[in-house]
């Protein structure tokens, strides 16, 4: 599959491909293209292909480019408040036993990880301080566990928008697994004015969830 994927790019994407030989690659390559917040979910090559995702079709394109160097292609789906916020995808890759990620967002702290976590929830975690909204309400609730993307090498899911939007609907249907309950949630603070605004450098307002609208 990873050859059906680099058969349909061009003479540059292939390069540009060719050059993610670490995860810290992969996440500079998210980062040198725009974000953009709206509702299609781009195959990993409409997103090599348009220069642009957010960050659901580009966990998935970077657990693509992490399966190129040797990692499983994964993902996970870290989980707000309904209503206060946008859920969040990682790819995961791990490194003598311990978990990091490579991630595209609209907001400084919500990008790479280094893999230096023991676990999922300790990955899930790290994530915690800098999981807010406009509102400055720290909304991470919870996480899902990893979903294998081999599993849908059948549906081509790296050039075929069939396959990707079959992704899309089995990560959204998966169950959360908590890292905070009711009473933690009630004693919770705002995130304080000076991380906020350090957290929002580089942000496009555009593609931000605004608390309340559907998504």
């Amino acid at each position: 599959m990873q050859q059906l994927f680099e058969n349909n790019l061009d003479a540059k994407n292939l390069s540009i491909l060719q050059s993610l030989t670490s995860p810290a690659k992969i996440q500079a390559y998210l980062d040198s293209i725009p974000y953009v917040g709206e509702d299609l979910n781009r195959t990993p090559l409409s997103v090599m292909q348009d220069r642009q995702c957010h960050c659901l079709d580009g966990g998935i394109l970077a657990a693509l480019a992490l399966n190129r160097i040797g990692f499983p292609a994964r993902i996970l789906d870290l989980v707000p408040e309904p209503g206060l916020d946008d859920d969040h995808v990682l790819a995961i890759f791990q490194v003598n036993g311990k978990y990091g990620a490579v991630a595209k967002s609209n907001f400084v702290g919500l990008r790479y990880r280094e893999p230096l976590y023991r676990g999922l929830r300790e990955l899930a975690m790290s994530y915690f301080e800098v999981f807010w909204n406009l509102e400055r309400i720290k909304t991470l609730r919870g996480y899902t566990r990893p979903l294998n993307l081999k599993v849908y090498d059948k549906y081509n899911w790296q050039i075929s928008q069939t396959g990707t939007d079959r992704i899309v609907a089995r990560l959204y249907s998966m169950k959360m697994i908590p890292v905070i309950n009711q009473a933690e949630i009630a004693n919770l603070e705002l995130t304080d004015e000076r991380s906020f605004q350090a957290g929002m450098l580089g942000t496009d307002l555009n593609g931000v969830f605004k608390p309340g609208q559907t998504h």
